[in-house]
Order: C-alpha cells, then structure tokens, then sequence
C-alpha cells in the first residue's frame, strides 16, 4: 500500500514539474501562451408581461431580429378598454375636485337665499299664528286640538328655519379642507391606475432588446400566454464575448485592455480581440475547453470582446486566444 502512495506521489510530482517546465521553456522560448475557451451563449428569452390571446407572431426561426423591433403582439382590445375606463375615472375625479375647489356656483348661493327667505315668511306666520292661540287657549276660545296643532306648526317652521341658514352658511364656507385632500388622493389613484393600464396596453406588443437572430418561435397565433411565460428565444449577436482561462502562472499576461487574437478551427485568420476583465477568484478548466495540460490545473476566467466579430463566430464555438505582440 505504501509502495502505490509513493508511486502515485511520484507521479503528481513529476507532472507538476513537466507543467513547470513547460510553462518557464514557452516563456524562455518568447512563444505566445495560448489559451483556451469558448465563445459566449448569449440569448434572451422574451415573454409578454400581462397575460393574453396571441394575436400574431411576426418571427420564423431564423429570421433576423433588429434592435427595438417588433416580433410578436397579443390581443389589445381588453387593455385598451381597461385605458377607457381608467381615463373616464380620472375625468369623473377631476371633475370632482374642481368643483370642490371652486366652491358653490353663483346661482346655488341665490337659491338658498331665497329658500332661507321664503322659509323665514313661513316661520313668522306660524309663530304669529301660536301667539294667537296660546292667548285664545287659555279663555277658553280654542281647543286644546288647535293650540297644539299651531305649536307643533311652529315648531317645525323654526326647524326648517335653522335648516335653511345652515344650508347658505355652509354654501358661502365652500368646501372643507378634508374633502379637498380626499378629491386629490382620489385623483391621484385614478392617475396612477391610467398609468398601470396604459403600461399593461404597451406590454401587449413585445419587441427585441438587442438585434439577434430569432432561435425558436415557442407560441402561434390563438394560443393564450400566461405573464412571462417565454413566446420567443432570440439569440443576442453583438457584441460578441468570449471566456478563456488562464492557469495561474501565466495570469500576470493577462489584464484588462490587453490586445488578443482569437483563433477558430473554421477560419485561418484570427479575430483581433481586447480583454475585458479578469476573475478574481480561481476555478478548475470546465470540461468543454480542459486540455491534457490543464485538465486539474486550477484557472482564471477572462473575458475577450471581439472587435471583428462575423457570421464565421458562432456562439459555444470552441475557440484559442493568443496574446497580442
């Protein structure tokens, strides 16, 4: 057991002392150090943000995407009626509050001034009338019937006197401050529910975020789509990234800004390249780009934008960068 422990020692010490060696003969020889990974995947999966009918899909599989374009749409008529009504509420609210605001019309006042006059004539014939017979009553001229029928008349015509000042009183005060606050919350609210509907009418159309190439068409017309569920895969072309890594003794050649090339099995010109950032933490080789050498070796990612990108660079193509001279 012993002796198998030694050997399998033996063994990883000397392929760390070949990697070294190879590392340090590649740096003596001045042969640019090539690393290895892939082009990016880049894809947005776009979906509709209010649920609804499908109402057409503009995009095969395949096709080209722009930038902003449109690609599918859904049934508007149900959001556009949901904008009419909220619309009508805001109106209705605005209304509201303006008359709040502008206190009783000219007209409104006049009228219960003439009710309050009209009220005060019928309340001094009534007390005229109780004076009389609270006189009469006691000789004996009139029932008791009549003297409580007059005192009961009025008394109501003294109420509806005291009803009629408080209703020009509280016309000429206008409105209180309370009723005014609460119009403009509620103008407010209806304002903000405008907007939501207006937003969920926009939803109905979805469009690309970037130019891409549509990858698959997932819904057909008539279908019906919950919120977010995915209706069309797009994959992204520009700009075009791709993650290499970098073993750690070769990290100090790589840095941000730093010119590359980008070489592909399809193409025998290299696509010139520009790194962008570099991980701060290490990894082991992800199996689509480990090599022999790098198979356990611990690495940095490094990102590479190219600058020359074309139809030739595809996206999860295995790719090699070389360090600009």
């Amino acid at each position: 057991m012993k002796r198998i422990l030694v050997f399998f020692l033996l063994l990883a010490t000397a392929a760390g002392g070949w990697y070294l060696w190879h590392t340090q003969r590649a740096t003596r020889d001045n042969t640019p150090p090539a690393f290895h990974g892939n082009v990016d995947i880049r894809e947005a999966r776009l979906g509709f943000r209010v649920a609804g009918k499908v109402r057409e899909v503009l995009k095969e599989e395949g096709d080209e995407v722009g930038a902003g374009e449109i690609v599918a749409r859904l049934d508007a008529e149900p959001f556009q009626n949901a904008v009419n009504q909220a619309e009508a509420q805001v109106r209705a609210n605005a209304a509201r509050l303006s008359e709040l605001r502008n206190g009783a019309r000219p007209e409104d006042i006049e009228q219960a001034r003439k009710n309050l006059a009209a009220t005060e004539a019928t309340y001094d014939n009534a007390r005229l009338i109780f004076e009389r017979q609270r006189q009469l009553v006691a000789s004996g001229a009139v029932s008791r019937q009549d003297f409580d029928t007059a005192r009961s008349t009025f008394e109501a015509a003294r109420a509806r006197l005291g009803s009629a000042k408080a209703a020009l009183n509280l016309l000429l005060a206008g409105s209180r401050p309370e009723q005014i606050r609460q119009a403009e919350a509620n103008l407010e609210a209806a304002r903000a529910a405008l907007s939501q509907a207006r937003t969920q009418l926009a939803d109905t159309v979805l469009t690309a975020p970037e130019a891409g190439v549509a990858l698959t068409r997932v819904v057909e017309p008539g279908s019906i789509v919950q919120a977010g569920s995915t209706a069309l895969t797009v994959s992204l072309v520009s700009p075009v990234r791709v993650r290499a890594y970098a073993p750690e003794p070769q990290l100090g050649l790589v840095h941000p800004g730093r010119k590359v090339l980008v070489f592909t099995d399809s193409r025998p010109e290299p696509y010139e390249g520009q790194i962008g950032d570099v991980s701060p933490r290490a990894e082991f080789t992800p199996k689509s780009v480990e090599t022999e050498e790098l198979r356990t070796a611990l690495v940095y990612r490094f990102r590479v934008v190219v600058l020359d990108a074309d139809q030739g660079l595809r996206q999860g193509m295995p790719v090699t960068v070389k360090l600009a001279e």
